[in-house]
């Protein structure tokens, strides 16, 4: 079998799929370690025996349903390619948003005046050790994008799994990335007495009665990492009840959530004492990012 024919094939078997094309292209670039460039520039080259078996078997895998970064091990994000787990979820790219309003804020000439008391200038401020706090970092996607992006930042990942919390320091070696500790804990119940400059999540935000978890790619993920009570909100609402205790004064706060919970959530920044409130949109151009800053005392 050649590989245009290969190709053509899978997309056959995974047409009812979200997509086929793309699917069949990864899978296969897979199998045959190279780039998908590969595949359009040499689509007569025959697959070996054992090549046609590893995709049929994974194309079938993924016909079931099966995510394909479960399939391949590894899901790119932001510039960093990292290993996957079925014990977490699968880095997407709505969650970059978080990543770059993060960056923003922590550029904003507003952070460094919230962060005056530590008497730094807004040049001082970004190049300095920030403290920063990821909470519930799963593959440790997003302490791993801020960390590669700020070098001199101090960031702290946690996930209730060890699992996880194995996985995510396999990631920071696997991008060479050294200014990241990971550490097993539920949300701040191992960090009494931390403190960070920013705090930021990709809680689980479903509400547990949600038929989205019973379509696509969630079906595989732990339900763990998806579910939070019948709104959604439990544990986003634990989080902004303890933050202030982990923040400095003028500290970031800033979560990803779903597409209609950007009220909700201001709502409960505010009711906290969180000042200069703000919803984000996705790519989509649905809600899914909201941050506050702790109101200062001075």
């Amino acid at each position: 079998m050649r590989i245009d024919a290969a190709l053509a094939w899978a997309i056959a078997e995974l047409h009812e799929g979200e997509s086929p094309a793309i699917d069949a292209k990864v899978l296969l670039s897979h199998v045959l370690d190279k780039p998908q460039v590969y595949l359009f520039t040499w689509p007569d080259k025959t697959l070996s025996v054992d090549a046609i078996s590893q995709y049929k078997a994974l194309v079938g895998k993924r016909a079931q349903g099966m995510p394909v970064a479960y399939l391949t091990g590894t899901r790119d994000f932001w510039t960093l390619r990292l290993a996957t787990s079925p014990h977490t979820l699968i880095p997407r790219p709505d969650t970059e948003v978080l990543v770059e309003q993060t960056l923003t804020c922590i550029a904003s000439m507003q952070f460094a005046n919230a962060l005056v008391h530590n008497k730094l200038a807004r040049s001082e401020l970004v190049n300095s050790e920030l403290a920063i706090c990821d909470l519930g970092t799963g593959t440790g996607a997003i302490a791993l994008a801020l960390a590669s992006e700020l070098p001199s930042a101090s960031v702290t990942g946690v996930d209730l799994l060890p699992e996880a919390v194995q996985l995510a320091t396999s990631n920071a070696a696997l991008n060479n990335i050294s200014n990241v500790q990971f550490k097993q804990s539920s949300w701040f119940d191992n960090l009494a007495g931390e403190k960070f400059h920013v705090i930021v999540s990709n809680p689980p935000y479903i509400e547990t009665s949600s038929p989205f978890l019973q379509q696509g790619d969630v079906r595989f993920e732990p339900a763990s990492a998806l579910t939070s009570g019948a709104d959604g909100l439990d544990d986003i609402k634990h989080i902004i009840a303890l933050a202030p205790t982990h923040l400095f004064e003028g500290g970031l706060l800033a979560f990803e959530h779903g597409f209609d919970q950007g009220k909700a959530v201001s709502d409960l920044l505010k009711a906290q004492g969180f000042v200069d409130v703000c919803t984000e949109k996705d790519y989509g151009g649905n809600d899914r990012v909201t941050y506050g800053y702790l109101s200062t005392t001075g």
